[in-house]
């Protein structure tokens, strides 16, 4: 089975750093079933293709464990796994692409963070779904999706289960790689190997970054875990808690309520920046000297907290692995002095289930947190957060309802992040804030984030737990 990969940005062959494979050599890797080769029929400064070629070993197939039809006998010596892109394929661009896979060039890194025109060829593609269900699942990701269907031979037997998918785009290598290792055995829907919770690890690494908003994640996640309910409810848990992109534009573009729909905010401030001076305030009000930002993404929170003589500690925790890169890089945590790392812990940690790391603080902070945690489990986050890690003040953020209709862009009853389970009106908020606050023994203050509507309120909502004095 064949893949080819190839680009024409200039120069082309810098595409052999990106994928950490010579251009002028022909290498070979041993995989499970066989032996992959990394070759490039085309290298110029115009235009350069590497192909990774996979030959299955029949042999070791038939020894394999976990075959789908093991219990027909001739379909372990008669069938299309040597020939048909599959999982197979999906481990092999893993063994020979593994630096590329994670982002990673040190000869080129600024190549390796931009998006380079790719054109992606898999001339025999078994997809249990046809073309249509190519272009569902690569056409959202910003690929142009050619899947031409292969006749079978005699052609009066009809069109085959096989395309010839073709792939153009502009994104950036470890995106395009992550893309078909997920998606390729999610199409084939018959995985080489047995299926266990290791997979939803797998997932979770390489779909963390996009398939948490992908319409059809339910089918890929399913397909790709083997239709294996419990891993599938597992990893698309996991998921939306991972789903670590940024601020939507419409949360952060508009803070005055006065202004036309549509009028340029340049001289506003944006949201997210009025959020983080909101919180920081009310922590230095409180005097709090050890406090966790959970939740805490990018880092910038986190950077502004270090930026402060007078806290001691801080906790930076957040569930994806994918965020904690962000925040490191934000943080310049490679070259951060002594003393400075010496106030930071950085570690993933999701709110809901205890853990003991995030107990004993004066504050905690979460930042539009809530609102991407789905209403059944809210019950674990406040048990974790409120109940065991019982930080002396709890700061909480989360989007007005009420405010939506003045982001122009917004849709009517759109929600302002698309991996939102709810937002919440001033009500709704305030009456979640009151049983929290009564069952964990807090107290509990409410203060608006940004420039208030007189009907609608503020675009964002903040609530502030504290724990009455001891007499």
């Amino acid at each position: 089975m064949l893949l080819t990969i190839t680009t024409t940005r200039t120069p082309a062959t810098d595409l052999g750093y990106l994928l950490h494979k010579h251009p002028d050599r022909f290498q070979s890797f041993a995989v499970s079933a066989g032996e992959a080769h990394v070759f490039y029929p085309e290298a110029t400064p115009e235009r350069c293709t590497a192909a990774l070629l996979l030959e299955i070993d029949p042999v070791a197939l038939v020894r394999g464990h976990g075959h789908k039809q093991a219990d027909a006998e001739l379909a372990r010596y008669v069938n299309d796994r040597p020939y048909a892109a599959s999982s197979m394929l999906a481990v092999a661009i893993k063994e020979a692409f593994r630096t590329a896979l994670t982002g990673r060039c040190d000869a080129r890194p600024e190549l390796a963070a931009a998006p380079i025109p790719l054109a992606i060829r898999v001339p025999a593609l078994r997809c249990r779904g046809g073309p249509g269900l190519a272009h569902r699942v690569f056409g959202p990701l910003g690929w142009s999706v050619e899947a031409a269907q292969q006749p079978f031979a005699p052609p009066e037997w009809g069109d085959s289960p096989y395309l010839d998918l073709r792939l153009t785009g502009h994104l950036r290598l470890a995106d395009a790689l992550n893309h078909l290792y997920v998606l390729l055995p999610a199409l084939d829907d018959a995985k080489h190997y047995w299926v266990s919770t290791e997979e939803v690890d797998k997932l979770v690494r390489a779909g963390g970054d996009w398939l948490a908003g992908h319409p059809d994640k339910e089918l890929i996640t399913r397909r790709y875990l083997s239709h294996q309910r419990t891993l599938t409810r597992s990893a698309l848990a996991r998921l939306a808690e991972a789903d670590d992109t940024d601020p939507d534009e419409l949360d952060n573009a508009i803070t005055d309520p006065q202004a036309p729909r549509g009028a340029a905010p340049a001289q506003h401030k944006p949201l997210a920046t009025l959020r983080r001076e909101a919180v920081l305030a009310v922590l230095r009000e409180q005097g709090a000297r050890r406090i966790g930002d959970f939740g805490c993404g990018e880092g910038t929170l986190v950077r502004d907290l270090l930026a402060d003589s007078r806290v001691e500690l801080v906790l930076a925790v957040d569930v994806s692995v994918r965020a904690l890169q962000l925040a490191a890089r934000t943080l310049s945590l490679d070259r951060m002095s002594g003393p400075q790392r010496d106030r930071l812990k950085i570690f993933q940690s999701s709110l809901l289930y205890r853990d003991e790391r995030l107990a004993g603080l004066d504050a905690a902070v979460l930042m539009e947190v809530i609102e991407h945690v789905d209403p059944g489990r809210l019950a674990a986050l406040e048990r974790a957060t409120f109940g065991f890690a019982a930080p002396a003040a709890v700061l909480v953020t989360t989007p007005n309802a009420e405010y939506n209709e003045h982001f122009p862009a917004l849709a009517t009853g759109a929600m302002r992040h698309r991996d939102h389970r709810f937002e919440w009106t001033r009500a709704e908020f305030g009456g979640w804030a009151e049983r929290v606050a009564g069952d964990f023994g807090y107290q509990v203050r409410f203060a608006p984030v940004g420039p208030e509507h007189p009907v609608h309120g503020p675009p964002t909502q903040l609530a502030v737990f504290t724990r009455p004095a001891t007499p």
